[in-house]
C-alpha cells in the first residue's frame, strides 16, 4: 500500500545533494546553452541532472504557467516570478500539514492529513512517507526541508490531492441532494472558493436547461404513468408537443435554474457550521461526521428553499394557460390551498437526502480508493473520464435508491392540482402504488432520469471547465 500511498500524497520531486541556494545559480545551472532562456528541453535535462524526478506533463505545465511572453521559454524574471508564488502555495501547504503550528511536521500530522482527505493510512506508511522526505533524519519536516523537495514541482501537493479528489459541483444530474465540497485553506484565503461556486452554479444551470425536457418527462411519468395508460417515453413527448408545442418541454426550468444560487449558498454556510460542531477535534472530520455534516447541510437548503420544490413540480405539470408565471403559481397555490401546500411531500424528500447522500458518497469513496490502490503510480491525477465516471456512478447508485422517496414527493407536490386526485399522506400512497402497479410503479420515469445523467454530466464538465478558465482558474 505504501509506495501508492506515497505517490498519491507526495509527488516524486527529491533533489540529490545540496540544491542551489539562489534563484540565480538555480537558472545559471538549467541555461545550458547560456542564451539567457530555459526552454522545455533544458528544464527537462536539467531537472535529471540534478535528480529530481518529474511527473507527466510536469515540465510544460512549469513553463505555461510561467511563460508570461508566449516564447515557449522562460527569462530570468519569469523563472524567479514563477518560484516566488510557487513558494507561497508551499508555505500555506505546509501550514495546513502543520497542525500543531510548531514549525514541524511530523508523521502524526502527515496521518491526520489523509484521514481529513477520508483516507486512511497506517502509523508505519505515515513513517514511510516522513522518511522519504526528511534529509536530515530527524523524523520531522522543517520548512526548509519542504520547500527544497518540491520547489522545482508543480504540484502544490496537499491542496491537489484535494481538488482532484473532492467530489465536485462539476457534475451536475438535476438532484442537490449530495455532499457539498470540501474546500483547502488555500482556496478559502485566496476567494477561489466562491469562484468554485459560481462555476459549479452557472455549469448546473446549463445542465438543468439542455436536459429539462427529459427533466419534464420523468416528473410526468412519475405523477401520470400506471399499468392503465402505459405512457411510453415517445407517447409522452407526443401528449406535451401537442398540448403546448416545443416551448412547453422546458416548462419549470426556469424555477430549477434559479434555486441553484440560495439552495447553493445555503448549504455550503450551513456545511461548514454543521462540520464545526460536529467535528470530534477542532479543524478535523472524519469521513463519518462529514456525510452528517452534509445531510445536515442539505436538509437545512432544502428545508428553506422547499417551496421552490412544490412549485417546480406544479410548473411542470401544468396545462396551456394555468399559470401565467411563477408568481402567478405561488399566488393561487396560496389563495386556494394555503402555506402549508409549500411543504406537501416534505418527509420523503427529506428522508431521501439520507440513502441519496450516504451510497453516493460510499460509492465514491470506494471507487476513489480502488483507483488509487491499483492505479496511482506516477500521479495522483486519475484523470477526467475516472473523475467523471466515478462521480456518474455514484450519483446514479444514490439516486437509485433514493427514487421511490423522490416520486412519492412528487406525487404529494402534485396531487392537489390534479383534478379528481385523492390527497393522501405518505404511506398511504406507497401503499395504493404497491398494490395498483406493484414494486416497480415506485421507479415510473426512471428511465428518462437516467437517459439525462450522461449529457447532464457532459454539460456540467465542459461549461464548468470553461467558467473556471475565464474567472481565472487554473487547471
Amino acid at each position: 500500500m505504501y509506495p501508492a500511498m506515497r505517490k498519491l500524497f507526495f509527488t516524486d520531486c527529491r533533489c540529490a545533494g545540496d540544491p542551489p541556494k539562489t534563484y540565480e545559480e538555480l537558472f545559471a545551472k538549467l541555461d545550458t546553452n547560456k542564451d539567457g532562456k530555459v526552454d522545455v528541453s533544458e528544464l527537462k535535462a536539467g531537472l535529471a541532472a540534478m535528480g529530481i524526478q518529474t511527473g507527466k506533463g510536469a515540465v510544460q505545465k512549469i513553463i505555461s504557467s510561467a511563460d508570461k511572453n508566449k516564447d515557449d521559454a522562460l527569462d530570468f524574471n519569469e523563472f524567479a516570478k514563477y518560484l516566488k508564488e510557487h513558494e507561497k502555495k508551499l508555505r500555506l501547504t505546509f501550514k495546513s500539514l502543520d497542525k500543531n503550528k510548531d514549525g514541524q511536521v511530523d508523521y502524526m500530522e502527515i496521518q491526520q492529513s489523509f484521514a481529513d482527505l477520508g483516507l486512511e493510512i497506517t502509523k508505519e506508511d505515515a513513517k514511510k512517507i516522513l522518511q522519504s522526505i526528511d534529509s536530515d533524519g530527524t523524523m520531522s519536516l522543517d520548512w526548509n526541508e519542504w520547500r527544497e523537495h518540491f520547489l522545482l514541482n508543480p504540484a502544490t501537493s496537499l491542496q491537489e490531492i484535494i481538488r482532484y479528489w473532492k467530489h465536485s459541483t462539476v457534475l451536475d444530474i438535476g438532484d442537490s441532494l449530495t455532499i457539498p465540497d470540501e474546500f483547502t485553506e488555500e482556496e478559502k484565503t485566496t476567494g477561489l472558493w466562491w469562484k468554485q461556486l459560481i462555476s459549479g452554479a452557472v455549469a448546473g444551470a446549463v445542465s438543468r436547461t439542455g436536459t429539462a425536457p427529459l427533466d419534464r418527462m420523468k416528473v410526468f411519468m412519475q405523477v401520470h404513468a400506471s399499468k392503465s395508460n402505459k405512457i411510453s417515453l415517445a407517447g409522452g413527448f407526443k401528449q406535451m408537443l401537442k398540448e403546448g408545442g416545443v416551448t412547453s418541454l422546458w416548462r419549470g426550468n426556469g424555477i430549477n435554474v434559479l434555486k441553484i444560487a440560495p439552495e447553493t449558498a445555503i448549504k455550503f454556510m450551513a456545511y461548514e457550521q454543521y462540520k464545526k460542531l460536529l467535528a470530534s477535534e477542532q479543524g478535523k472530520i472524519q469521513t463519518h461526521e462529514r456525510f452528517m455534516a452534509g445531510s445536515l447541510a442539505g436538509a437545512t437548503a432544502q428545508t428553506a428553499i422547499y417551496p421552490m420544490e412544490v412549485m417546480k413540480t406544479r410548473l411542470t405539470l401544468r396545462k396551456t394557460g394555468q399559470y401565467s408565471g411563477m408568481f402567478d403559481c405561488a399566488k393561487k397555490i396560496l389563495q386556494k390551498e394555503g402555506v402549508k401546500a409549500f411543504y406537501k411531500g416534505y418527509v420523503p424528500n427529506i428522508l431521501g437526502i439520507i440513502p441519496y447522500a450516504g451510497i453516493d458518497l460510499a460509492v465514491y469513496e470506494s471507487l476513489k480508493n480502488f483507483w488509487l490502490s491499483k492505479y496511482a503510480k506516477d500521479t495522483a491525477n486519475p484523470g477526467v473520464l475516472v473523475l467523471l465516471g466515478c462521480g456518474t456512478i455514484s450519483s446514479t447508485c444514490g439516486q437509485l435508491a433514493s427514487y421511490p422517496l423522490a416520486l412519492i414527493r412528487t406525487r404529494m407536490q402534485a396531487q392537489a392540482s390534479l383534478e379528481g386526485s385523492e390527497q393522501l399522506p405518505m404511506g398511504r400512497m406507497v401503499q395504493k402504488i404497491l398494490e395498483k402497479d406493484g414494486f416497480f410503479g415506485l421507479y415510473r420515469g426512471i428511465l428518462p432520469n437516467f437517459m439525462k445523467v450522461i449529457p447532464a454530466v457532459s454539460i456540467s464538465y465542459v461549461v464548468y471547465e470553461n467558467m473556471r478558465s475565464s474567472l481565472g482558474i487554473q487547471k
